[in-house]
């Protein structure tokens, strides 16, 4: 099944961009979810764990949702341009990471969970928010960086038929 797909096209051409239309839809999918954050107080307490300020926390996580972003362009390629769909990708995605990231940083790995209550659920639903900004926001920005090969005109075909004689 792969190769089926690999064959009609879904991997990413050359003047297609989708690492750096993902970095630059994770970061502005990073912005509402910082606002969500910053709501639900959830930056404090890893600040304080690290002995960073809550500014440093927001930058931080700023730089892995463009890492996030990165990962999610090359990682669904020219799937992530679906308009209708985009948002079920970046949703699950955005919760997919928030399993990976979070959880075990913030619950498993430490002595006593850093993230408790109000603060957790927040962490969850930014991280959510995010995903579903980043599908809805990859489609339009992956159109603008769509590059054109150089030298290269459109192909035109004609309807007409022309009879040698």
């Amino acid at each position: 099944m792969l190769r089926m797909l690999q064959a009609h096209g879904l991997d990413a051409g050359p003047t297609q961009r989708p690492v750096l239309a993902g970095a630059m839809a994770g970061v502005i999918a990073a912005a509402p979810a910082l606002a969500l954050l910053a709501g639900f107080r959830a930056l404090d307490a890893p600040a304080r764990a690290a002995g960073i300020l809550a500014g440093t926390a927001a930058l931080t996580y700023a730089g892995l949702m463009l890492v996030g972003g990165i990962l999610y362009g090359w990682l669904f390629q020219r799937a992530a341009n679906d308009v209708r769909g985009g948002w079920l990708f970046g949703l699950a995605y955005g919760f997919v990471l928030w399993m990976l990231g979070p959880i075990p940083m913030l619950q498993w790995l430490p002595d006593q969970p850093i993230l408790r209550g109000y603060p957790a659920a927040g962490l969850l639903l930014a991280q959510l928010l995010w995903g579903l900004t980043l599908g809805l926001v990859f489609p339009p920005v992956h159109r603008r960086l769509h590059g054109r090969l150089q030298g290269t005109k459109p192909i035109k075909f004609s309807t007409q038929t022309h009879i040698l004689k």
